[in-house]
């Protein structure tokens, strides 16, 4: 199997668009290629998706076991399987490197792309290259792309003085260029209305790449790389006959779902229906509901503009629809949305105002612990389950009715309030955080489940609504 990690040096040195040109360039030349992304990102694996044309797939230390991992990079396989780190190739949370890209790059036996930023550097890059080589001996990079070169001149310099002193081969040098640089603001707009847009950087990035990589040379340093141990994936077996339908908000407003957990919901019965809350008028006919995050404060006026969806929202779900919903949809259904001195109202379940800031109000990672109250189906033996996850939000929720009920007790990071997340409302829970379906906490299964019991208690065919309008 064809495969290698991209790192680089350190964070921001251009290695996220040099694997997206990656991908485009190795699809254009007929190959299968499968990405995945380091750590827990959505905007990352969106550009990844499209770069390569197949969905990204996040490998995760902090929510997934090493068997986990390894399973997960076997069953979403291709002619070349390419792994994008994040931040430094031995930057990790603890002094040991155990969630590193270095680390996860043993694991799964990948050889290294190592980029390097040498804006302003020549002969200071051979050290530099030659620590990250002898660093760990449990890693072989392969090769080096350097970035940000200034010109001809520059590239002719550098590759002399690494020509010199490592034996390392030179896999590309990518000169500067301001059109590269993609604007972070616009990388979560992907889903929808920034398609043709998306299409044109790509390929810009990939006419570059193409030019200025040996992408021969890459192939053949993918084909280098050892199988690692791959372990089973356990596809979840439902054993309800009968198939649900859930509805998904896809949209601009709604953009960030893992694919495994889409997957996930799908094996355990589910039939997935994509809602536009932008554009689409009502609800289809549907059992339950998943809104997940994104950037609904970008696309606040066409949210609020949409006020039939919202009413239908807002009734079906005091009706009882099953319903999830996190960080972006956890807004989106509170009473407002406030940014600046601008308000404008959501769907308004929840009972509580949103108000966006300047910085994040809640970011990285988390630990949580179920309170009880979750009304997702359990083994009513098993203790109440402890699982990572992850949150980054610029809002917090503000004027909250002080007899909500919560799902989660907050170990470790902000949440709703710093000590609960997951807002309980009849048949919602709606929390900041990003839960992701993995070994620990298998929550697509449980949603699918509760779904079925929902609609059993209730007896009647998927909920219908129609315009008020």
């Amino acid at each position: 199997m064809a495969h290698l990690l991209i790192s680089a040096a350190h964070k921001s040195s251009g290695k996220t668009t040099i694997t997206l040109g990656l991908c485009a360039a190795l699809k254009r030349r007929g190959h299968e290629v499968q990405s995945f992304k380091k750590g827990p990102d959505y905007i990352d694996p969106m550009w990844l998706s499209a770069a390569s044309g197949r969905p990204c797939h996040n490998l995760d230390f902090h929510t997934m076991g090493d068997d986990e991992i390894l399973a997960t990079f076997a069953h979403y396989q291709a002619d070349i399987n390419l792994i994008e780190g994040n931040m430094g190739l031995f930057d990790s949370i603890d002094v040991e490197g155990s969630n590193s890209n270095a680390t996860m790059a043993a694991l799964v036996k990948a050889p290294v792309v190592l980029v390097v930023d040498v804006k302003g550097m020549t002969r200071s890059a051979v050290p530099l290259i030659m620590g990250y080589q002898h660093f760990d001996p449990n890693i072989r990079i392969a090769g080096v792309i350097l970035n940000n070169v200034a010109g001809s001149r520059h590239e002719t310099r550098l590759r002399a003085v690494i020509d010199h002193y490592i034996n390392i081969p030179i896999l590309g040098v990518i000169h500067r260029d301001p059109k590269l640089v993609i604007d972070e603001r616009h990388l979560g707009l992907i889903p929808s209305n920034e398609a043709q847009v998306v299409a044109a950087k790509l390929d810009y990035i990939a006419d570059v790449i193409e030019r200025q990589v040996d992408i021969d040379q890459v192939i053949a340093q993918a084909r280098q790389a050892e199988m690692p141990a791959f372990h089973e994936y356990s596809a979840i077996k439902t054993t309800n006959e009968q198939r649900i339908r859930i509805g998904i908000a896809r949209d601009a407003a709604f953009s960030f779902y893992y694919p495994g957990d889409l997957d996930r919901l799908q094996e355990a019965g589910a039939e997935l229906v994509e809602i536009d809350c932008l554009r689409d008028s009502t609800l289809p006919a549907i059992d339950g509901l998943f809104i997940g995050g994104g950037f609904p404060e970008t696309q606040v006026e066409a949210l609020a503009a949409n006020e039939s969806l919202r009413t239908q929202i807002r009734d079906a779900i005091e009706a009882g629809l099953p319903t999830y919903a996190e960080c972006g949809g956890l807004m989106y259904l509170t009473r407002s949305i406030r940014w600046g001195d601008q308000v404008h109202p959501m769907v308004g379940i929840i009972p509580a105002d949103t108000v966006m800031y300047e910085k994040p109000m809640g970011r990285g990672y988390v630990q949580l612990t179920e309170t009880g109250d979750n009304p997702w189906p359990r083994d009513a033996h098993a203790p109440q389950a402890q699982f990572n996850a992850h949150e980054f939000h610029y809002s917090t929720l503000e004027n909250i009715d002080p007899g909500l009920k919560f799902a989660y007790r907050m170990q470790r990071g902000t949440g709703i309030d710093g000590r609960h997340d997951g807002i309980i409302y009849k048949n919602l829970v709606a929390n900041y955080v990003h839960l992701r379906d993995v070994s620990a906490y298998h929550w697509t299964q449980r949603f699918v489940e509760f779904v079925h019991q929902c609609r059993h208690k209730q007896s009647h065919a998927p909920l219908e609504l129609v315009s008020n309008k």
